[in-house]
C-alpha cells in the first residue's frame, strides 16, 4: 500500500487543503511602505496603503481566510481607541466583500504602554481582569460593527468570552463568531510575533512576563478548564497555541469537547522551520506539510499559519511528487 503515490493518496486519512488555513496579517498605523518580519519569509508589517494589495495577492494564491492584527501608533493605560483597526476592517470589507473571511485579534498588548494584554490595577502590580474584560468587549463590538466575520480574543482573561458574546449580541451582531484562544500557554515560541506587533511585555516582577495569566505548560489540566469555560460562555471555535509543543493538549481537548478546533502555528515555530531550511538541514516544504498534517491528525479543523499563503504551491508540489 505504500509502493506508489496513487495508493498512498487513496489510503491517507488526513488530506490537507488550502481552505483549512488562516493567514495572519499585520497592519501598522503610521507605517510608510511595508516591513519584513524577521524570521518569517514572505510575512510583512503592512501599512494602510499596502494591506489591500497583500490580501489581493493572497486571494490570487488561494487564501481567503485571514486573522488581522491591528497595531496602533499610540499606546495608553486604559480608555483605548479601536478606530484604527476598525477602519482597516471596514476598508477590507468594502473592497473585497464576502470574498474574504476576516477574523480579528482582540487583545490589548499592542495598545498598552506596558505591553501587557490588559489594564493594570491602580498600583500597577498585575493585570486587572474585570477592567480588561470590559475593554475587550468594547473592542470586539467595534470590530464587529466594522465588518469582522469573527473576533478572536487572545488575552486569556477570565470571563472574556461571555462578555464579548453579550456585547456582540447586544449590538445586533449575533452572527459574528468568536474564535477563542482557549488554551494559550506561556510559551517561548512567540518572539517574531511580538516584534511584528510591538507587543512584548515591558515590566518587572510579576509584570516581567505573562505567566500570571497565560497557562503554565506544565499544567495541561488548566487548558481543559479554560476550554470548558470558553465553550460554556459561547465560543464558536476553540484554539490551542502554540501548536507543535501542545499536540497532546490539542488531541485531548478535541476528543473531549465537540467544537471546531483551531491551532496556531506560532511565529517561533515557523521561524524554526525556516531556519532549518535555510541552513540546508531539512526540506522546508516537507517540514511545513508534515507539521500541518500533525495538527490535523491531533484534531484541528483550522490551522493559523504564517505559511498559509504558500499552501497551494506546497500542496501542488506534493501532488506531483
Amino acid at each position: 500500500m505504500r509502493l506508489g503515490p496513487a495508493l498512498r493518496a487513496l489510503a491517507r486519512e488526513i488530506t490537507l487543503a488550502p481552505d483549512k488555513l488562516i493567514q495572519p496579517l499585520f497592519v501598522v498605523e503610521g507605517l510608510h511602505g511595508r516591513e519584513p518580519v524577521a524570521g518569517l519569509a514572505g510575512v510583512y508589517r503592512d501599512s494602510t496603503a499596502t494591506l489591500a494589495a497583500q490580501v489581493e495577492h493572497d486571494l490570487a494564491a488561494g487564501v481567503d481566510k485571514f486573522l488581522l492584527f491591528g497595531v496602533p501608533d499610540t499606546q495608553r493605560e486604559r480608555g483605548f481607541d479601536h478606530g484604527f483597526t476598525a477602519g482597516q476592517i471596514a476598508a477590507l470589507r468594502e473592497r473585497f466583500g464576502t470574498a474574504v473571511w476576516l477574523a480579528v485579534d482582540v487583545c490589548l498588548c499592542a495598545h498598552t504602554t506596558h505591553g501587557h494584554c490588559g489594564v493594570l490595577d491602580d498600583e500597577a502590580r498585575h493585570v486587572d481582569n474585570g477592567a480588561t474584560v470590559a475593554e475587550l468587549a468594547a473592542a470586539a463590538a467595534a470590530y464587529a460593527e466594522a465588518g469582522a466575520d469573527c473576533v478572536a480574543p487572545s488575552d486569556m482573561m477570565d470571563g472574556r468570552v461571555a462578555a464579548i458574546r453579550a456585547a456582540l449580541d447586544g449590538s445586533g451582531h449575533e452572527a459574528v463568531a468568536i474564535m477563542s484562544y482557549a488554551a494559550k500557554f506561556h510559551s517561548g515560541f512567540y518572539g517574531p510575533f511580538r516584534a511584528a506587533a510591538g507587543a512584548a511585555p515591558r515590566g518587572t516582577g510579576a509584570l516581567a512576563d505573562r505567566a500570571t495569566y497565560q497557562i503554565d505548560p506544565a499544567r495541561p489540566r488548566d487548558a481543559l478548564l479554560s476550554a470548558l469555560r470558553d465553550e460554556a460562555e459561547g465560543a464558536d471555535i476553540l484554539m490551542v497555541k502554540p501548536g507543535l509543543p501542545c499536540l497532546d493538549v490539542l488531541h485531548d481537548l478535541a476528543a473531549r469537547i465537540p467544537r471546531p478546533w483551531a491551532v496556531y502555528q506560532t511565529s517561533g515555530e515557523q521561524a524554526a522551520l525556516e531556519l532549518l531550511a535555510r541552513e540546508g538541514l531539512a526540506d522546508g516544504a516537507r517540514l511545513q506539510l508534515e507539521t500541518w498534517t500533525a495538527f490535523q491528525r491531533a484534531g484541528a479543523q483550522a490551522i493559523i499559519s504564517y505559511a498559509a499563503r504558500r499552501a497551494r504551491s506546497l500542496l501542488g508540489r506534493t501532488a506531483k511528487d
